[in-house]
């Protein structure tokens, strides 16, 4: 089983900076297509960033500029940095990853088996 293990959440101002990171198994990013969700209560988990084995990323229109989706080899850890937030940016971020590789795509909810636990980002 896969278990991922998001940090990094919390509270910033608007225009300000966030850097979310997630705990991925040893060479994840070689293995998995692995991406950053959010979701606000009621609504559906939207994709945000996403990540392939051969280093396409891709990004939702919404932050595209903004986010950054990378990977922390010493770490092996997957983050997002975020960067000019926006009080719109409020809400759950979640990191998921699964081995069936993205094809360089945002890929759907659908597509991931393996998810993390959630971490809170608020902008005020």
């Amino acid at each position: 089983d896969v278990q991922l293990v998001e940090s990094g959440g919390g509270s910033v101002q608007a225009g300000g900076s966030l850097r979310l990171s997630c705990a991925v198994p040893p060479y994840g990013y070689t293995r998995y297509c692995l991406g950053w969700f959010r979701q606000s209560p009621g609504k559906e988990r939207e994709g945000v960033a996403s990540l392939s084995v051969d280093g396409i990323t891709t990004y939702a229109d919404s932050v595209k500029g903004r986010f950054t989706i990378s990977q922390d080899n010493a770490k092996n850890a997957l983050t997002l940095q975020m960067d000019s937030l926006k009080p719109e940016d409020t809400v759950m971020y979640y990191c998921a990853a699964d081995p069936v590789q993205c094809g360089g795509q945002l890929r759907p909810r659908t597509w991931f088996t393996y998810w993390g636990q959630g971490t809170q980002v608020t902008v005020s």
